[in-house]
């Protein structure tokens, strides 16, 4: 079947908790080893053991995407564990400040935010490429946006790295699709996880807004992403390039 993932190696970021350990969770059910990085070990290694006690395989490798080193040694652990490298899910990420005004955004965390979903994206797909080039097979990138790289959302420096994310998607699908290395990416809507505890946890008001914002009438499910990302992972997603896939439950639809 072409959304198979029988023999191929994936990289997940941020693999830990919520959409990544849920997509690292579904690549490796689908058939692929999975290198689980995370700058949480506790929970990487939690996803990895998920995963070998399922009967899959899984190598866990702690890495923080605000660190060039860290970065580059993930493409090269899963080249010397299983010899390339064939789907990239770029997933990890900060939220920065929920709800502050660009007025009073503190440059250090808005350079954090940046630092971590923007350039750290960046590199990775740097070095993701540059193996994938190596391969006559190319392989597949996913980088984890968000509705808010769609749209204009509260959180000044989360929405500009978004859009960041998106733009630099697009500009190294055109760039490297001749090379058959596909490079999407995923634009989630608010979806229950670790990420937003503390806005659902700020009182009944502020959660019933959020999912006020979804016309489907709920807050999504990380497994929901998963499956949309393993799906642009795989074959069956094969004339896909360069796309922002709202997974959103309408909200940029509005």
């Amino acid at each position: 079947m072409k959304d198979s993932l029988q023999g191929k190696v994936a990289l997940v970021t941020g693999a830990g908790t919520g959409i990544g350990s849920a997509t690292a969770k579904l690549l490796a059910a689908k058939g692929a080893a999975v290198l689980v990085t995370d700058f949480d070990d506790e929970a990487g290694q939690a996803t990895t053991k998920a995963i070998t006690d399922a009967g899959s395989e899984a190598v866990y490798l702690h890495a923080d995407m605000s660190s060039p080193d860290d970065i580059g040694s993930m493409v090269a652990t899963a080249v010397e564990k299983w010899g390339r490298l064939d789907c990239a899910v770029n997933n990890a990420g900060i939220a920065g400040i929920l709800g502050a005004s660009l007025a009073d955004y503190p440059d250090d965390i808005f350079d954090k935010v940046i630092s971590v979903n923007l350039k750290g994206v960046f590199l990775c797909m740097k070095h993701q490429i540059n193996q994938m080039l190596t391969q006559d097979s190319g392989g597949a990138i996913v980088n984890v946006a968000s509705a808010a790289g769609l749209i204009g959302l509260p959180n000044a420096a989360y929405t500009a790295s978004k859009h960041g994310v998106v733009g630099m998607t697009k500009s190294a699908a055109i760039a490297y699709s001749k090379n058959r290395i596909r490079i999407n990416s995923v634009c989630p809507g608010y979806i229950d996880t670790p990420a937003i505890a503390p806005a659902l946890n700020a009182g009944e008001e502020v959660a019933n807004a959020l999912v006020a914002m979804h016309p489907i009438g709920r807050l999504g499910e990380a497994d929901e992403i998963a499956e949309a990302i393993a799906w642009l992972c795989s074959d069956a997603a094969s004339f896909m390039a360069g796309h922002a896939m709202a997974v959103d439950g309408g909200l940029v639809a509005k």
